[in-house]
């Protein structure tokens, strides 16, 4: 019998894994694909490698690391490099120099620095720096002024005003987006949201949107690249070397096995079943980690286990949409720009990077019919937006009207030259889009979104059953959002759980949290004062407009003499 199973070979699984087994623990992973990695894994094209090569690579969605991620880069550097002798996985991250938001019609195009300098490191560099772009962008003075006073009052409320009034709020309804000029509703509303993982702004949490965009507005003033991406394909340099060290470890290894039961005995779950390739197999374990989708999870949920865990009957009101890669193999690489792009108007919210000018070591000319030389690798994060060709949503659309949709929006954006369908060699979409029938699409693994007042529903990591720890991204994180990172924290959070229900002396995982400026503690703590005698929030701090950050509050002007004094003196 295993000190732990770990149901589900992703992020949080593998990287529950991982803790657990530097701490002694025999671990076996149960995944129920043939390969490991989750949504975050990388996989041939079948069949699209001829005279020796090997297949072109794809990927379920380009992989996006920013600045403020913690946790995930820490267990990569612990991951031996399979290509760099003396290094780690780690070291395949690679950063990327700017953004392009690109807009349908030949409009304006914007780029932005994903790296500008940071020997400033300070709020007021990043909030001005946002400025700059902003009314780059046309959007008025005034309502700037009011958008940076959304932001502040966010960084200054105190945490129960963030759980129990902006978390219940959607970052739309929280910027009063419905009253504002169509420049700040497509740029600073919806335009924003679109970065953060399939989110909608009518739909994310105030607190959630806003808090994530202060970490990369902090990213950029505190000279941390926003923007990191992978130097080959995910599996190639990340997840096949992580399996071989976990070997190396002790972990053992499931494919094949689908988690079909959970045995609950109204106290401790005394097994579980997994579905392998031929029959149901029985696993016994001390304790079990479920490091699987949400929408798996919460149809295993019994009578038994919802009585025993009351907080599982909130899974049902979590809430999923697709979020799926397509690859475009060109023949003429077109690096377009040397980082994301943005499409921000697009209706079927389309994100893209070109991928071969960050892969220097992968010879693509190797691989397919050896005329690919280029890829443009793209997200479709709204399917439930009619496209202008076809009239459809995208989860209507059959395999050739995706194409032909995707195609459409991208180039309605793009005008680089080799970005025309004649450059086109091949395209790939994610497999988990199923085809059953010609006019109906369903998806395998869709992904989870932040919602306005989802923190309630959502789960801890250490669960009220003694051997029942959940390790996915749909558990209470300070991270906070659907991501790698996300459930690489959670899985460290079940790890601990499992450290203290057994005694271990074992470190424990370490945990960060998000990344503050420490001088706006004492306006937090003047927050609370506030939430405490039911008084509506205020900003410590305005926004002129010169986009100069200014104190609002007697609290702030102490506040910001010292953080200049410390900054001039440190």
């Amino acid at each position: 019998m295993d000190d732990v199973a770990v149901l589900g070979g992703g992020i949080g699984g593998l990287s529950a894994a991982h803790e657990l087994a530097e701490r002694g623990f025999s671990v076996t992973v149960y995944e129920a694909r043939t390969a490991f990695g989750g949504k975050a894994r990388s996989m041939p094209v079948p069949n699209s490698g001829t005279g020796g090569r090997g297949d072109l690579p794809a990927e379920h969605g380009f992989r996006f690391f920013p600045g403020f991620y913690r946790h995930l880069p820490d267990t990569m550097a612990r991951i031996p490099s399979a290509t760099k002798p003396a290094k780690t996985v780690f070291d395949h991250l690679t950063a990327t120099q700017e953004m392009a938001i690109m807009q349908s019609g030949g409009r304006r195009e914007l780029i932005a620095p994903t790296a500008p300098p940071g020997s400033l490191g300070a709020l007021e560099v990043a909030f001005k720096f946002m400025w700059d772009f902003a009314t780059g962008l046309g959007i008025e003075p005034a309502e700037l002024v009011f958008f940076f006073d959304k932001l502040l009052i966010l960084l200054c409320s105190c945490d129960e005003r963030r759980y129990q009034q902006w978390d219940c709020i959607s970052w739309w309804d929280y910027i009063e987006a419905a009253d504002k000029s169509p420049a700040f509703q497509k740029f600073l509303a919806t335009g924003l949201t679109r970065t953060l993982v399939a989110a909608q702004a009518k739909q994310i949490s105030a607190r959630t949107g806003g808090l994530i965009l202060c970490q990369l507005l902090l990213d950029m003033a505190n000279g941390q690249h926003v923007d990191r991406v992978l130097d080959g394909p995910t599996s190639e340099v990340w997840i096949d070397p992580w399996i071989a060290h976990l070997k190396k470890l002790g972990v053992k290894f499931s494919l094949d096995a689908a988690l079909s039961g959970i045995h609950c005995d109204g106290h401790r779950i005394t097994k579980v079943t997994v579905h392998g390739p031929v029959a149901p197999v029985e696993v016994f374990a001390k304790n079990y980690v479920m490091a699987i989708p949400v929408e798996r999870l919460r149809e295993l949920v019994s009578d038994p286990l919802r009585a025993a865990e009351p907080r599982l009957a909130g899974l049902p009101r979590l809430v999923v949409r697709w979020m799926n890669g397509a690859m475009f193999y060109l023949r003429q690489d077109e690096p377009v720009v040397k980082g994301h792009i943005i499409l921000i108007d697009s209706p079927w919210a389309l994100t893209a990077i070109s991928q071969k000018q960050f892969w220097p070591d992968v010879d693509l000319t190797a691989r397919g019919d050896g005329t690919v030389h280029g890829i443009l690798s793209v997200d479709i994060s709204d399917w439930t937006e009619p496209g202008p060709r076809t009239g459809k949503v995208a989860m209507a659309c059959n395999l050739t009207e995706i194409h032909n949709e995707v195609w459409g929006q991208i180039t309605d954006a793009i005008t680089n030259k080799r970005i025309k369908s004649t450059n086109v060699a091949s395209w790939f979409l994610d497999p988990d889009i199923q085809f059953p029938n010609p006019t109906s699409a369903t998806n395998l693994e869709p992904l989870l979104i932040n919602t306005a007042g989802s923190w309630a529903d959502r789960p801890d990591a250490v669960t009220r059953i003694p051997n029942m720890f959940l390790a996915s991204d749909y558990v209470r994180t300070y991270t906070d959002l659907a991501t790698m990172e996300g459930a690489n924290e959670a899985a460290r959070r079940a790890v601990n759980g499992i450290l203290d229900a057994t005694g271990s002396r074992k470190k424990r995982c370490q945990i960060w949290k998000l990344q503050e400026p420490w001088w706006l503690g004492p306006c937090r703590a003047a927050d609370r004062l506030r939430w405490q005698l039911h008084l509506p929030a205020r900003p410590a701090f305005r926004v002129n407009r010169r986009g100069q950050l200014t104190p609002a509050a007697p609290i702030a002007r102490g506040i910001v003499e010292t953080a200049r004094f410390a900054a001039d003196r440190f």
